[in-house]
């Protein structure tokens, strides 16, 4: 069974820093595209970045290029997103997802391209 499971999410003040994690289970998770994913209330879930199977390539959204990172560690089945500067407009459930890539470098960039999700972590920011 695929099993993806966020965790991190949590209240920080505006231009703080959080940083999420997602395990994996059920997957050969180092054959496995990376993404996370956002969704405020009354949005549609949006890209934030994604990571190729073997790190070699990180796709981002504009809105968070410079302050967002995302890594993963295939041994421990692990993606990460560290969230730096954080703003008003970054609150969001926060989700994983997962898809089997047959390129090192390929990272989709749409929801369609993601076959696996988590059931996301709440991030909030204050002001």
């Amino acid at each position: 069974q695929v099993q993806l499971v966020e965790s991190g999410g949590g209240l920080v003040q505006a231009g703080g820093s959080l940083r999420l994690s997602c395990v994996a289970f059920g997957r050969t998770f180092s054959s496995d595209a990376m993404g996370w994913f956002r969704q405020a209330p009354g949005k549609e879930r949006e890209f934030v970045g994604g990571i190729s199977r073997s790190a070699d390539n990180t796709n981002y959204a504009d809105s968070v290029k410079g302050r967002f990172t995302i890594s993963r560690d295939n041994a421990k089945n692990k993606v990460y997103l560290q969230m730096n500067t954080l703003k008003p407009e970054d609150p969001a459930v926060y989700y994983c997802a997962a898809v089997y890539s047959r390129t090192t470098w390929n990272v989709p960039s749409g929801k369609s391209g993601y076959d696996y999700w988590g059931q996301g972590t709440q991030v909030t920011v204050s002001l």
